[in-house]
């Protein structure tokens, strides 16, 4: 029997067998949207090296500028950023900013959350018990998020024996890099790979 095939029918059977083979990649679950959230007592700017090694490999990113009037209106100038995002989203806190996306990050859009020698408390525990602040968490988004943490370890304003033990608690993916508390600016390609690595690995 002799069989015509159409120009249409040899790429599909050419398809095919390329994806049979792995040749052509599966689609990827990379999660495009990054918020950052600065520290108490700063403001967005510290954010610049790592906003634009992340921007010139094709992520949008947004910074959150914190009123830092009070914790309640910080996480919800966190969600209003994340209310403006089309798709998921991967959150990112400094510092007090951890604290922030700990509770910012229960919104359905948050995939995962990325703690920068950061705060990561527990449910009723407040910042104060961590050294820092009276504001309590109702629930941490850790506990169904999955999370990554960059343990600064010159750190001499959050001691990093303390994040190391948060980011057990948390179960999240540890890095440490050598830099002070504020390694985001001192290293932000290294702080870029870290964030970049769960933009990649936030969705199953």
């Amino acid at each position: 029997m002799l069989i015509h095939l159409t120009t249409a029918g040899i790429s599909l059977i050419a398809m095919t067998a390329l994806l049979a083979s792995g040749s052509i990649p599966k689609a990827q679950k990379t999660v495009k949207n990054i918020v950052l959230v600065h520290g108490a007592f700063a403001d967005g700017s510290g954010w610049e090296g790592v906003y634009k090694i992340l921007t010139k490999k094709g992520y949008k990113v947004s910074i959150v500028s914190n009123p830092l009037t009070g914790f309640a209106d910080d996480v919800a100038a966190t969600k209003r950023v994340i209310d403006r995002q089309d798709g998921p989203v991967i959150l990112v806190g400094h510092s007090y900013g951890g604290a922030v996306i700990t509770e910012a990050g229960n919104d359905p859009k948050a995939a995962g959350l990325v703690y920068i020698s950061a705060f990561a408390p527990d449910a009723n525990e407040t910042l104060l018990q961590l050294s820092v602040f009276g504001s309590s968490i109702k629930e941490p988004a850790w506990k169904a998020k999955p999370s990554w943490y960059v343990v600064a370890t010159e750190d001499h304003e959050l001691s990093p024996d303390k994040e190391r033990f948060m980011a057990k608690r948390a179960g999240a993916t540890v890095t440490e890099i050598k830099g002070s508390h504020v390694v985001f600016i001192s290293q932000p390609k290294a702080v870029s790979a870290v964030i970049e690595a769960a933009a990649q690995g936030a969705i199953k």
